[in-house]
């Protein structure tokens, strides 16, 4: 009896690493110290040590239910980009700037190909967001998961100058919303996907008109990573009074918790053209439209809040960015919350 026999194969995780390693090395800052493959992942301060008061963020997340998707479709190149925009959205939502990045991959069995695939895409978020992939780790768990099985979460660090910490707290009646799109379902609601359509290679893989792209390119489309734009308008010289990341919990969980006491969101839902994908989930599942802007970001990835003399600057800003924007509501008096009108 061996360790291989047992079901962990030491020798596919030596060539995981190895495969990966083109993909990492295209993420690294000068900050980070050493090659890859240590026992720590070592990133120099020094950049930071000019800063006035430097606050570090973190943020941990994983894809949640969506890798199912890349099993069926044994597509396993993007999902690791889904992984990293939900934990560095989360920094920049606090203003902050994203400056590693670590992954965890639990799988049945090590296929060395397919985890270099996945870290492949989790080098690819990281690119986008401008930090470092200095360190992660690939678990075999044979008898606990299926051999094709695996999940992907990760952690990041970043940092931001104490005053630029965005809190919402200076939020005020009479403040501009401002949503940028998303890319479709991002990484949450899933669970709930699952149970609306089939999920089989045959219904993933049918073409619909009104997606342009069939319904699994429509479900795997990655989560967008937000950081650039919020630097853009940071840049532009715009001060962002609040950020929602529109995750799980949909409009009615997200908004409020970047609002103070004494003032409450309204958001128009006919700001923007919600997209296909929703309205399909919406019919095929008999869905009501509170529980569907509940669970999901129903087109809007990520809320602002700007004071209303700083909108077209704004929207300019992201729109330099490549993203798309919408002023989608507005700030008044009242009970903590937000209305969908």
């Amino acid at each position: 009896m061996d360790y291989k026999k047992a079901g962990v194969d030491i020798e596919a995780g030596y060539r995981s690493v190895e495969l990966m390693k083109g993909s990492i090395k295209e993420t690294l800052r000068p900050e980070v110290l050493g090659g890859i493959g240590g026992f720590a992942g070592a990133f120099s301060l020094s950049a930071i040590k000019d800063m006035k008061d430097p606050v570090l963020l973190s943020g941990t997340d994983g894809c949640g239910t969506k890798v199912k998707l890349a099993f069926i479709l044994d597509k396993h190149d993007t999902i690791g980009i889904d992984a990293v925009a939900m934990c560095v959205n989360d920094i920049a939502c606090a203003g902050g700037e994203p400056l590693f990045f670590l992954d965890y991959i639990a799988c049945g069995k090590n296929y060395p190909e397919k985890i270099a695939t996945i870290v492949s895409g989790v080098a690819e978020g990281c690119k986008q967001s401008g930090c470092a992939l200095i360190g992660g780790e690939t678990a075999e768990h044979p008898g606990l998961m299926p051999e094709d099985d695996y999940d992907l979460a990760g952690f990041a660090v970043g940092v931001v100058e104490r005053d630029d910490i965005i809190d919402g707290t200076s939020i005020k009646d009479g403040d501009v919303l401002i949503g940028i799109a998303s890319s479709g379902v991002h990484s949450n609601g899933f669970s709930l996907v699952r149970k609306v359509f089939t999920m089989d290679e045959e219904s993933l893989n049918r073409y619909y008109p009104e997606l342009g792209k069939t319904l699994g390119e429509a479900l795997l489309a990655p989560t967008k990573i937000y950081v650039k734009t919020l630097k853009s308008i940071k840049n532009a010289g715009v001060k962002v009074k609040g950020c929602s990341h529109i995750t799980g919990g949909g409009f009615y969980e997200n908004v409020p918790r970047m609002l103070p006491d004494g003032v409450r969101a309204i958001v128009n839902k006919d700001s923007y053209e919600v997209p296909a994908i929703f309205n399909m989930i919406a019919k095929v599942g008999q869905i009501e439209e509170h529980m569907m802007y509940n669970t999901f970001n129903m087109g809007i990835g990520m809320i602002i809040a700007v004071d209303a003399k700083d909108v077209d600057t704004t929207l300019a800003a992201i729109k330099e960015a490549g993203e798309t924007p919408y002023v989608v509501g507005n700030i008044v008096n009242g009970a903590k919350g937000v209305d969908l009108c």
